[in-house]
């Protein structure tokens, strides 16, 4: 859901009924991961996507008749061998979608507009539904902020409702989307429960080092990849907002010196394309240590080999210079700026989603790398 909340935002403002399909659990080669949904409001508007077009039309009709009826469902899409003409995932997927309606008199609907408001917003949040369990609990929300705090709750089980937030909190602080499988005894109320947790964080950082014509292609390939992008270099007449339209942000400083004081995290990519030693070595040195996803520099093979020994007499271990790509990007063959714009990203979404960056064509490895969807450990009660 909060995968569209920019849009459903706007329909809460403007005071419009509306119901949302999303996906709760996948399994096998579905193509779109949990969190992913359609929304519909009363006058028939659709935006999202669950399938990539499977079983739209399906879920698009459970959509109107959940507005209709203001009854939530959870059902199960999934390739019918029987009938190839059948609902289903040609892909020979499966997926599990919770279609629930969303209205301005329905218990849980200020608690949905919040985590709505802050996703839209781009402030971290992350908001828990119940999916599957007592009829009369299933929708119940509640939305849970990065300190811990929570608002809404699962009607007077305040110990569910705790328990709950302190999963949702550390999913959140991953930036992850998940399922929570609860048994009977952990959810207080007498029967089992499934809750899906969405997480909505900022973007993750994009830091360009060198503004060099590669780093322009390269701004615009991490923007349509939903970084938020940087461009950092050290000489003014090439910073500039003009060479670097659709950078978030452009910064006059030398490159260790800025990384020195700006903010990282785990989901953070560093791309150096500088190629020079006076800044590469102290950036670096320096990136090298950082708990960030990705840390690659672009070069020649004897650019590489001149930097590594470098490196290795400012101090760099080899455990540290193990994290080191360089020279940068996936073997394409890249030649523009462009191609070896889509060379570097390559590489990241494969070290991000556990690719080999292989062709897929004969390889027998699985499509879809990624666990960060997959449902994580079930509760069996709560200390």
């Amino acid at each position: 859901m909060l995968d569209v909340a920019q849009e459903l935002h706007r329909w809460v403002e403007q005071g419009r009924d509306f119901a949302v399909a999303t996906v709760v659990a996948v399994g096998g080669s579905a193509p779109r991961q949990p969190g992913a949904a359609l929304a519909v409001d009363t006058d028939g508007t659709a935006v999202g996507s669950v399938s990539g077009g499977c079983v739209e039309g399906a879920v698009y009709e459970l959509c109107r008749q959940a507005l209709q009826d203001g009854k939530a469902v959870l059902e199960r899409f999934g390739y019918s061998d029987d009938d190839a003409f059948a609902v289903g995932l040609t892909c020979g997927g499966v997926i599990d979608i919770l279609v629930m309606p969303v209205r301005a008199a329905d218990p849980y609907h200020p608690v949905l507009a919040a985590a709505l408001r802050a996703a839209a917003r781009g402030e971290a949040a992350a908001v828990a539904r119940i999916v599957s369990g007592p009829a009369e609990l299933t929708g119940r929300a509640l939305v849970v902020r990065p300190d811990g705090s929570y608002d809404g709750g699962f009607d007077a089980h305040p110990e569910l409702d705790r328990t709950v937030a302190a999963e949702a909190a550390a999913l959140l602080d991953a930036g992850r989307t998940a399922t929570l499988e609860i048994g009977d005894q952990g959810s207080r109320c007498g029967d089992p429960l499934t809750v899906l947790v969405e997480s909505s964080v900022p973007a993750p950082r994009m830091i360009v080092f060198g503004a060099i014509d590669f780093a322009s292609a390269l701004v615009r390939v991490g923007r349509f990849l939903n970084y938020h992008v940087t461009v950092c270099d050290a000489r003014p007449v090439f910073a500039t907002k003009a060479r670097f339209p659709e950078a978030d942000e452009i910064v006059v400083e030398w490159p260790h010196k800025y990384l020195e004081r700006t903010s990282v995290d785990a989901r953070t990519v560093l791309c150096v394309l500088t190629h020079d030693a006076k800044f590469d070595v102290p950036l670096l040195r320096l990136a090298l240590r950082l708990p960030v996803a990705y840390v690659g520099a672009m070069g020649s093979r004897r650019t590489h080999l001149d930097r590594d020994a470098r490196l290795r007499e400012a101090g760099v271990s080899e455990l540290d210079l193990a994290r080191l790509r360089s020279p940068i990007g996936l073997d394409l063959g890249a030649r523009t700026p462009e191609e070896t714009a889509l060379s570097i990203a390559a590489e990241i979404v494969a070290s991000r989603r556990g690719g080999s960056g292989v062709p897929l064509t004969g390889a027998h490895t699985p499509i879809h790398h990624d666990t960060a969807g997959r449902p994580a450990g079930r509760i069996d009660s709560v200390a």
